[in-house]
């Protein structure tokens, strides 16, 4: 009789509180209209580059990746808030982290402090290239004494462009983050939309940590005189690349699909 009438308490109770929702087709659509949009325009982007504008691929990616991340925020944005009464209990705030995706965060965290240091180094190491453009290729003596360039190479001309990006996308999804874990709604729905944002700040982050480290070791590559310090740069550009070739496609399939489920 007990468990009878709790039964009914709890079924009632769920029915005040009502439920959202974790991935309507309204959510879906508007995610894979960002991923469209960051399509066409990281094309006409590439199509700028052909045309002579010079602004190459290290601009088209963080193009894709803010449209993603943009479709995303908002489809979160629109997405129909609880219906009916709305209880909350306990003393506790709700935090962001009790919400992320514990492993998956940490690996896009240290991808992005990754790509932050090699911003850092490449800007540093870049020289002005033929046209006097400054940040946008690498120079350096061969041992036989020749000088040799090598671009393109992500300095701050490319660089710059992509920080800002990384900070941007960063602190919408921060906004975002903690707004999901304060508004009205139960835990599953705030962790399946903290897995999408994260996902969807991911996929810039991965995007961009590939395309700058893969940029950088083609320029070593393209020549024969890089020596000791180029064998060391690509033994460490190749494992990042490599990493972030893989979050790519993990953190694509989680933002298209929101239902999907990752190891957290």
């Amino acid at each position: 009789m007990i468990q009878a009438v709790a039964f009914t308490w709890g079924e009632k109770l769920v029915s005040e509180l009502g439920t959202v929702p974790t991935a309507s087709a309204a959510d879906r659509y508007i995610r894979w209209a960002g991923l469209f949009a960051g399509f066409v325009a990281a094309r006409l982007v590439t199509q700028a580059d052909r045309s002579g504008e010079d602004v190459g691929i290290l601009y088209a990616i963080p193009v894709f990746g803010l449209c993603a991340v943009a479709g995303v925020l908002a489809a979160d944005a629109l997405t129909a808030r609880p219906r009916g009464a709305v209880r909350t209990a306990g003393l506790a705030p709700r935090r962001v982290r009790d919400y992320v995706p514990p492993r998956m965060t940490a690996l896009l965290v240290a991808q992005a402090g990754v790509l932050v240091v090699l911003l850092g180094a490449a800007a540093a190491l870049a020289w002005p290239d033929d046209a006097g453009r400054a940040g946008r290729s690498l120079t350096f003596t061969c041992p036989g004494g020749g000088i040799a360039d090598a671009g393109p190479w992500p300095g701050a001309f490319y660089g710059l462009p992509i920080l800002a990006s990384l900070a941007v996308s960063t602190g919408c999804c921060l906004w975002s983050l903690t707004w999901i874990a304060r508004r009205p709604g139960d835990d599953r729905a705030r962790r399946d939309r903290s897995l999408a944002v994260v996902a969807a700040w991911g996929l810039l982050v991965s995007a961009l940590l590939l395309g700058t480290a893969s940029t950088a070791s083609g320029a070593l590559m393209g020549t024969t005189c890089d020596g000791t310090l180029g064998r060391v740069a690509n033994g460490l550009l190749w494992p990042a690349a490599l990493v972030a070739l893989v979050t790519v496609p993990w953190c694509l399939v989680t933002v298209i699909s929101p239902k999907a489920r990752v190891r957290r």
